[in-house]
């Protein structure tokens, strides 16, 4: 068994299965138990570091809300900034804003103007790869502040949601890295 292997057996362990959450026939993959021990999110924290490294990024980007969760530790383990991409209207100042599609409806996200800018390299990282619509919109903030796109990093990938084909042309060629695909 290889060390990354290694990895996502114990990260595998730690996600538990909420059946009919947060409606019925939906299977919820419930993270907490994984957030709740420290040897299994050091693991996840530094897997999460030694590809952001590896892409050459020079700020991690985190994902409202769970991205913040895995991101913060992230870029503090490899040395590099962390900068929240939030809902629309969370954040003071000045912000770049991305609308997106949902199944039903859209939404918007945003980050400070000032946080990213050109010679930056991002490394998007989020706990979970569905639609793959946040993720895109996120890369649209990313390149419209002038940065360049490392990559993105899930925990995990819902590979029945197909987000990883809609997210294609959104990465223009920038690696997609999932450490769980389910």
């Amino acid at each position: 068994m290889t060390e990354l292997e290694g990895v996502t057996e114990l990260l595998l362990s730690r996600i538990r299965d909420v059946p009919d959450y947060p409606k019925p026939g939906v299977m919820f993959k419930d993270i907490t138990p994984l957030l709740a021990d420290p040897v299994a999110f050091a693991a996840l924290t530094e897997t999460l570091a030694d590809l952001s490294t590896r892409h050459g990024a020079t700020k991690i980007v985190g994902l409202e809300a769970r991205g913040f969760i895995l991101g913060a530790p992230v870029a503090l383990r490899a040395g590099l900034g962390f900068i929240p991409v939030r809902k629309a209207g969370k954040l003071p100042g000045a912000t770049l804003r991305q609308s997106y599609d949902l199944e039903y409806g859209s939404a918007e996200i945003e980050v400070h103007a000032e946080d990213l800018a050109a010679g930056d390299r991002v490394m998007v990282i989020d706990d979970v790869l569905a639609t793959g619509g946040t993720a895109a919109a996120s890369l649209d903030l990313v390149r419209r502040s002038g940065a360049e796109v490392a990559g993105v990093a899930v925990l995990m990938e819902l590979g029945f949601l197909d987000g990883r084909r809609r997210l294609e042309q959104a990465l223009d060629g920038a690696p997609l890295e999932a450490l769980i695909t389910v």
